[in-house]
């Protein structure tokens, strides 16, 4: 069964499906999972999911706009020239997500789990990522200006492939820094 448009849907079960190019604009999921399915050129606008999953799901040039995720899992998800505007995100897990050269700008990316995600030439300008997990992520040519990355883990991040002017830093986080630019910290 296929999701029609500002349909609600809880506990289904999707794997490996398509939904390429399909209108789900206003789309309402809760605890559902989307296993890697293919959502590529579809209209998620003003879509809802909490506590879904979409591990591995490819969502490349799909419309997101005004879209919502609240602790949700899309671990290796990939969101190649997909538009984001308006995206928000409660928390959830971002593991491993492709966000290449993406618009974050402004996005409160509060407390999401982005371990290992690839964030390189991502504008993340006045992005709140506090307490957000960046472990491992890869920012080369991110830009961070005026990010705010205060509690965020940064363990494994090279800050210095980053653009991070006025970018809001604590200790844990000025250390990273230092030791990204070659500095012995004792």
């Amino acid at each position: 069964m296929r999701p029609e448009p500002r349909a609600e849907l809880e506990n289904e079960v999707y794997e490996s499906e398509s939904f390429r190019g399909l209108d789900l604009t206003g789309l309402r999921t809760t605890h559902c999972t989307f296993h890697g399915c293919d959502f590529t050129l579809a209209r998620l606008n003003g879509s809802e999911h909490a506590g879904s999953d979409f591990a591995n799901s490819v969502f490349e040039s799909a419309n997101l706009f005004g879209a919502s995720f609240s602790e949700c899992r899309l671990v290796g998800a990939t969101f190649v020239a997909a538009t984001l505007t308006g995206l928000t995100v409660d928390a959830g897990d971002w593991s491993y997500v492709l966000l290449r050269g993406q618009d974050l700008s402004r996005l409160d990316l509060r407390r999401v789990r982005l371990r290992e995600a690839d964030l390189s030439e991502a504008d993340l300008t006045d992005a709140d990522l506090r307490g957000a997990e960046l472990t491992r992520a890869r920012v080369h040519n991110a830009l961070l200006a005026g990010a705010d990355l205060r509690e965020t883990v940064v363990d494994g991040v090279d800050l210095s492939a980053a653009r991070i002017s006025e970018a809001r830093l604590d200790l844990a986080g000025a250390v990273q820094l230092a030791r990204s630019l070659g500095a012995v910290v004792e």
